[in-house]
């Protein structure tokens, strides 16, 4: 079966494109062009076609987290971001019990591949080897040691599963496990900790490649000791940002974006169960979170992830920056790809990429979303 996309603004290069038709054959596009033939035809009636986004840091959706260790729970959430258009992502576990934490990481291992929406890549470790100090919404009583014994026994035979862990990288203990984890080619990200600029050096030549939720849970820049935020704006590691105005306020993504470059910088939702759904009382890592107008938090104030999409994220940066189109979708696509090192298959439209692709018009809102060349998602079916 031949797949047709026609009729669509291409997002190719950091460029808009039109006149070119997407052609798909099974999971993969097969051609970019004129005169292409297409046994099925998509029109896409003048909207943009774009790569599909790439979520590296999130929770849960639509009522389910993945901490709840089930099929249904990353079912309901891989359709959820679907609607969204969100065609891959990393469920991001927490810190809690190790036995829980075991129990979601074998889940996504044996049920990755039945899910119906957005395609699983494997698993974001948030925790447990972060610093208490710097611990967030996460339940300081789970944290462990950052050793390689405790990464495997929670990982056990599923550890091929886990792309990125958060880390640490001034506690006792850390740069070992950083080391193993560059062995095993899983991307170690600096997140949750009070680490000074040498700390987060020393991490970075032990192998940290990425840093989680930058400004959140982390030290911040002072000009005699830059800490955490000017290690990561001085140093070559990426660096993701929740883009909702809540996390961080603009002016300060507008400031990463410089520093960084818009190469390095990729966008994350960090949602929790409540995205999707109304405020009101919901659970994250074992705790109560309370979400009003839209912003997550413990009883204490703490901020609890967020309820943000990634195509509301993308709208946000077109809003409050001097970023084009093509470069804000790439921070959700290509950009988020490039950290687990997909990004010689996902986040572009590109023959012989995944036939991942969202259909979206000028207000950033969903189309179609399509996975592997499937339909997961259309506007008018739900």
């Amino acid at each position: 079966m031949k797949t047709l996309i026609v009729n669509g603004r291409l997002l190719i290069d950091g460029n808009i494109v039109d006149g070119k038709d997407v052609l798909i054959e099974g999971n993969k596009i097969s051609a970019i062009g004129c005169g292409l033939y297409g046994d099925n035809i998509i029109d896409a009636e003048g909207n943009y076609v774009s790569p599909g986004f790439v979520d590296i840091h999130i929770h849960g959706s639509s009522g389910f987290d993945t901490m709840d260790g089930t099929f249904e729970a990353i079912n309901a959430i891989s359709k959820s971001v679907a609607m969204h258009g969100t065609t891959s992502f990393l469920p991001t576990t927490m810190t809690e019990d190790k036995n829980k934490i075991k129990n979601a990481i074998k889940n996504v291992f044996y049920n990755k591949d039945r899910v119906e929406g957005a395609e699983i890549l494997g698993v974001h470790m948030e925790g447990p080897f972060i610093n208490p100090k710097q611990k967030g919404a996460q339940d300081d009583k789970f944290i462990l040691k950052p050793t390689v014994e405790n990464f495997t026994e929670i990982c056990g035979e599923y550890m091929n599963i886990v792309k990125l862990v958060t880390i640490a990288p001034e506690v006792d203990g850390a740069l070992e496990l950083i080391r193993y984890l560059k062995e095993k080619n899983i991307v170690a990200s600096v997140g949750h900790t009070d680490s000074t600029y040498d700390d987060v050096a020393l991490g970075y030549k032990a192998g940290i490649t990425h840093a989680t939720h930058v400004f959140n849970a982390m030290k911040g820049f002072h000009h005699r000791e830059v800490g955490t935020v000017g290690a990561v704006f001085d140093l070559d590691i990426s660096a993701e940002v929740i883009a909702d105005g809540i996390h961080s306020v603009f002016p300060a993504i507008r400031t990463l974006l410089k520093l960084k470059g818009k190469e390095k910088v990729n966008l994350v939702t960090d949602a929790m169960m409540a995205a999707n759904l109304r405020d009101g009382l919901y659970q994250l890592g074992g705790q109560d979170v309370y979400v009003k107008d839209g912003a997550a938090r413990l009883k204490s104030g703490v901020l609890a992830g967020s309820t943000l999409t990634l195509d509301k994220a993308i709208k946000n940066i077109l809003s409050n920056t001097d970023l084009s189109l093509p470069e804000s979708v790439a921070l959700a696509s290509y950009n988020s790809a490039k950290v687990i090192g997909a990004d010689d298959r996902k986040g572009l439209i590109k023959e012989g990429y995944d036939a991942d692709i969202v259909i979206f018009d000028e207000n950033i809102e969903i189309k179609k979303t399509i996975v592997g060349g499937k339909i997961v998602y259309e506007k008018n079916s739900q």
